[in-house]
């Protein structure tokens, strides 16, 4: 299989290592210089991922019928789209079936439309006046959200972000002044719960689950500090998490399927990974956001320990014809991301680091390279997140040593890393929090 892989994050790494592993010969689009694509590529463009005309340029100078797309960024831009018209099929979302991710609004009127469960209040406004006004007659606090694409980094919650109503007329003024997530924004009800990721993939008219993640936010230790596209993300070796039931989970993937069942009924069907964020909270899952991909932390945890051929999963995808027997190791899986120092507000980016692959292998992890370039043979930190190092054991707790043992291997001046994620305390206050909630 000749694919064409869009993108040079640590989600994309982690999506061509998969594919590699299933024999594909792989071409890459992406902006920045990854080396562990280019490693694995049979060729590589170094080019915006937005720009269309390149991308396809690129797929028809190669012959390619295949695409794998990773970023959102691209989905927006209509990247799919053009390549259909070229001949190339891609295993992920239309542009208007990106709409799921890149319009909140249209996320929450669409479920609402359907009578979906698992939906929140919320409140959309296109202009400034409105939606301080709205602000101002709150009774209660709710989360801030631009309702275009902000990477991850737009969300503000009042009592936590926001800690007065002049701090949250200020940032609602920020969105439409510098045009944050395309200058619009929603007010959604705030959640108190325990946050859960779900993905799946969906071939237009079925889903097939992956593994249970839980993602962190926030960028430093204890959960707090800025929010970030995600310091990193565990999962465990039964694929569902120490605070969530199979109950919990079966809702989840109910909300999914109702979702891509509207998204046909709308007339965009969803082809691609779907990734769904879900708070759990004493009334069951809720949904938080609905991303057009694959997570990032959250593909590293879920990729690395895929059984099945990912080409074939591809291949199902866009035929319409996935089936069931999707297969993923039962093994526990810990990422953590080696980050800029000031990631989330002001990185310190340019730096050198360097990698040693083999030693963090030998150490039971595994290593995908995200934000960085390639400069005169050296790697250099990008403005966001750098290294993933994702351990991988029988045992969450193994899985968590694993980690830490491969980040020994990552060495440089200004980075940092989040170590408590995937630790046993901090687990241990996400049961805690939940049979609080759910007694």
């Amino acid at each position: 299989m000749k694919i064409l892989t869009i993108g040079g994050s640590g989600r994309e790494h982690a999506a061509v290592e998969a594919l590699h592993r299933s024999g594909a010969e792989i071409y890459a689009v992406m902006r920045n210089a990854n080396p562990g694509i280019m490693a694995r590529a049979k060729a590589y463009k170094l080019i915006d991922d937005t720009d269309i005309d390149g991308v396809c340029e690129f797929a028809i100078e190669h012959g390619l019928k295949y695409a794998f797309v990773g970023p959102e960024s691209p989905l927006e831009a209509g990247v799919v789209d053009a390549l259909d018209n070229i001949g190339v099929k891609c295993a992920a979302p239309t542009k208007a079936a990106a709409r799921i991710e890149t319009s909140k609004t249209f996320m929450r009127e669409l479920m609402k439309k359907y009578d979906i469960a698992g939906s929140v209040g919320f409140a959309a406004f296109d202009n400034v006046a409105d939606a301080e006004d709205y602000l101002n007659k709150l009774t209660r606090e709710v989360v801030i959200k631009p309702v275009g694409l902000t990477g991850g980094k737009g969300v503000k919650v009042q009592g936590e972000h926001l800690n007065s109503l002049s701090e949250s007329v200020a940032y609602v003024r920020d969105i439409f002044k510098d045009n944050i997530g395309g200058g619009q924004v929603i007010f959604e009800e705030k959640l108190v719960g325990e946050e859960f990721t779900q993905m799946v993939f969906a071939d237009g008219k079925r889903i097939v689950p992956m593994p249970l993640v839980q993602d962190h936010k926030r960028a430093y230790e204890g959960d707090v500090g800025p929010n970030t596209g995600g310091m990193g993300s565990y999962s465990d070796a039964d694929h569902l998490l120490p605070f969530v039931t199979s109950a919990d989970r079966e809702c989840a993937l109910c909300i999914l399927q109702k979702i891509v069942d509207a998204m046909s009924a709308e007339g965009c069907p969803y082809v691609g990974p779907m990734y769904g964020q879900f708070m759990l909270t004493a009334d069951g899952p809720k949904v938080v956001e609905i991303n057009a991909r694959f997570g990032d932390p959250e593909a590293m945890n879920v990729l690395s320990i895929l059984e099945t051929d990912f080409a074939d999963i591809i291949r199902d995808m866009i035929a319409g014809k996935l089936r069931d027997d999707i297969r993923f190791k039962s093994l526990a899986t810990v990422c953590k991301y080696v980050v800029p120092t000031g990631y989330g507000t002001s990185p310190d980016s340019g730096h050198e680091i360097c990698i040693d692959e083999a030693k963090i292998r030998a150490s039971g992890a595994e290593i995908y390279y995200a934000n960085v370039d390639v400069v005169d043979g050296n790697i250099l930190t990008g403005t966001s997140r750098s290294i993933a190092v994702v351990g991988i054991a029988a045992y969450l707790e193994d899985a968590e040593l694993n980690c830490e043992e491969g980040l020994r291997f990552v060495t440089g001046t200004h980075i940092c890393v989040r170590h408590d994620i995937g630790k046993a305390a901090l687990i241990q206050r996400r049961i805690d929090n939940i049979r609080h909630l759910r007694p």
